[in-house]
């Protein structure tokens, strides 16, 4: 247990996501930045995304440490690397796990003002925080932390996996003017949370042995749905997709954006997305402890070597830490996110053809910034973003940036989206700096597609 709990949080770490894709956000009129702005502008009749292709993205990074301060062979113990890793860490670090895919998403033009789009998407979303004092408790002990209170406050985490069904709308009100919404409804198949826990774990010098603990004012809570049916934990994976796409724990959602030129050059975007919720009603087994519990020590009797000291222990335990279960239904919050973008267009003007049979002018280079917001259980998480975008030809994109956020100061990407005839695909990657020495990388993410975009 010294190694095991520690470890499982920082192979979990080195495989979390994020849901920042400031690469994506307003590029190259692409039907998925529809996901995070409904009020983006769209200059085409209508688009088909290839099912199951035309939408995937994927993020990992990890908060406090890399890859390679665990695995890089410079001679150093590994356990040693381990101690030095969680001495590094803190409870404002966390793991986040974060992946979409589209399982098909399309959009129809209804008049010059009006423009509808559709789909439905899995996506997992996990976001667990490094809780401090229980990882010096398991790696440490507690006999060089006497009268020290070892708090579980920290234990903190939530994870979904759910499907998604949208329906969006997007407005051009005028030629400076454009606003959007989405409708969604959640479906979701795996929920598991626990927040707002409480209690404190004290070793004192003993009177009737060498020491005492006490565990005080403790108040512990996890609620979970679709992990249980009938108390029997579900093994069957199609059951998990029956529940994906029938199941009774529902929610609802909505996105807002706009898209406001103040001249021709100058840009302002902005979005909420996920202002929702989802009802868990079945298939749902909550954990409750709450409580004061002292230990000075177990006895031993020899020789008598029948008794179940270890049994006694959780039978003491239990009666006096009083812990229930129970199937009521609970409500959890989709993390609400936030967009916002203000680009300069220059240079050369080109022109692009338009499902109205006109054309439309745009300028071949932008610049600008981007700042995105994820609300999270203990804080927002932010990121400030700038970019550069250069248009070679009306179906020929690409953008640059650089992004500031809490996994790197350094982060370059870049996106590229191409269309021959009617064929479009974008492609994104990020942190291309540290391509070369990955394992040494904080943040490292992926996103590409496949549409049918009809002018």
């Amino acid at each position: 247990m010294r190694r095991i709990f520690p470890l499982i949080f920082i192979l979990f770490v080195t495989i979390s996501h994020s849901q920042n894709k400031q690469i994506l956000y307003g590029f190259a009129e692409l039907p998925q930045t529809l996901l995070l702005n409904p009020g983006a502008e769209t200059n085409y009749r209508f688009h088909v995304g290839i099912p199951l292709l035309s939408g995937f993205s994927s993020e990992f990074g990890s908060s406090g440490f890399s890859i390679s301060d665990l695995f890089l062979n410079d001679g150093v113990n590994f356990n040693d690397k381990v101690e030095s890793v969680l001495d590094k860490l803190d409870s404002k670090d966390h793991l986040k796990f974060n992946m979409q895919l589209e399982l098909f998403s399309g959009g129809y033009r209804y008049n010059d003002r009006y423009y509808f789009s559709f789909g439905i998407y899995e996506e997992i979303d996990m976001i667990s925080y490094f809780p401090k004092d229980a990882s010096i408790f398991l790696t440490e002990g507690n006999s060089a932390y006497l009268d020290r209170q070892f708090s579980i406050n920290d234990l903190m985490f939530k994870a979904d996996v759910l499907s998604v069904l949208h329906f969006g709308v997007t407005k051009k009100i005028d030629k400076q003017l454009t606003i959007g919404g989405r409708f969604k409804i959640y479906s979701s198949t795996i929920n598991s949370e626990s927040s707002n826990n409480t209690g404190t774990l004290t070793t004192v010098n003993g009177t009737n042995n060498i020491y005492t603990h006490y565990l005080s004012n403790l108040n512990v809570n996890i609620k979970s749905s679709g992990l249980k049916e009938n108390d029997d934990t579900i093994n069957d994976p199609v059951t998990y997709l029956k529940n994906t796409l029938t199941g009774s724990n529902l929610g609802v959602g909505f996105d807002f954006g706009f898209t406001y030129h103040q001249s021709e050059q100058l840009e302002f975007t902005g979005s909420i997305v996920d202002l929702g919720f989802i009802k868990h009603r079945s298939n749902i087994n909550n954990y409750y402890a709450y409580g004061n519990y002292t230990l000075e020590g177990i006895e031993f009797l020899y020789p008598n070597q029948t008794i179940d000291y270890w049994h006694n222990l959780e039978e003491d335990f239990e009666e006096k830490v009083p812990n229930d279960e129970d199937q009521n239904s609970y409500i959890s919050w989709r993390p609400t996110k936030l967009n916002g973008s203000l680009k300069y267009s220059f240079g050369k003007r080109r022109s692009k053809y338009c499902y109205d049979y006109t054309f439309k002018d745009f300028y071949s280079n932008a610049i600008g910034v981007q700042l995105n917001a994820v609300f999270r259980p203990l804080r927002p998480q932010l990121a400030l973003t700038g970019f550069y975008e250069k248009s070679f030809s009306n179906k020929l994109h690409t953008k640059f940036t650089y992004t500031i956020d809490e996994y790197s100061f350094y982060n370059i990407g870049a996106g590229i989206s191409a269309q021959i005839g009617k064929v479009n695909f974008y492609g994104m990657v990020d942190n291309i700096a540290n391509f070369n020495d990955i394992a040494s990388s904080n943040n490292i993410s992926l996103q590409l597609g496949f549409n049918l975009i009809f002018n």
